[in-house]
């Protein structure tokens, strides 16, 4: 399972080149599933480069390796239901609600099947900086049910008792 933050600021590294082709800028998800990484852009006023997070993209502790032949092309474009990791319209920093309106914390980072599918397992939730450095932040599974609104995460009420303290038994 990988954490989406650990992602960003990852090298880009041609596998029979050994090329730096960019560093992951950020993830773009789609249906909650992660679909491209975004590679830095160092000129401005042009398109973000990225690469499709196929099953061929090996992503390791210390970099980000594509196999022969793949293809860095602009950023793909944008449906209603996706959304960036740190960008634009992003899921970090966003509020998550349960259907009858109580905050579980808000999105600070998110849990990837590396291996599988690439969809998100799950949410690292704060509850701001005191809760955060007293009982440490929390970790809810990805749940049954979910939306993904314009300034909110609405989940099911039931996700309120799923919540947990984030340890690496929990994620791990």
């Amino acid at each position: 399972m990988l954490k989406g933050r650990d992602v960003v600021g990852l090298p880009v590294i041609e596998v029979t080149t050994g090329e730096r082709i960019g560093t992951v800028q950020d993830i773009l998800f789609e249906r909650w599933t992660a679909c491209c990484l975004l590679l830095e852009t160092r000129v401005w006023f042009k398109a973000p480069r990225a690469v499709e997070w196929t099953d061929g993209v090996s992503v390791g502790e210390d970099a980000v390796i594509l196999p022969r032949g793949m293809v860095v092309a602009d950023c793909p474009p944008r449906s209603e239901e996706s959304f960036f990791l740190l960008r634009d319209h992003k899921i970090t920093g966003v509020p998550i609600l349960t259907r009858n309106g109580q905050e579980l914390g808000v999105v600070e980072d998110v849990y990837i099947a590396e291996k599988l599918d690439k969809r998100i397992l799950g949410f690292e939730l704060s509850e701001g900086f005191l809760s955060d450095v007293k009982e440490g932040r929390k970790w809810l599974p990805f749940p049954d049910k979910i939306t993904f609104g314009k300034d909110a995460v609405i989940v099911p009420v039931h996700s309120r008792v799923e919540r947990k303290p984030l340890t690496t038994q929990e994620i791990g």
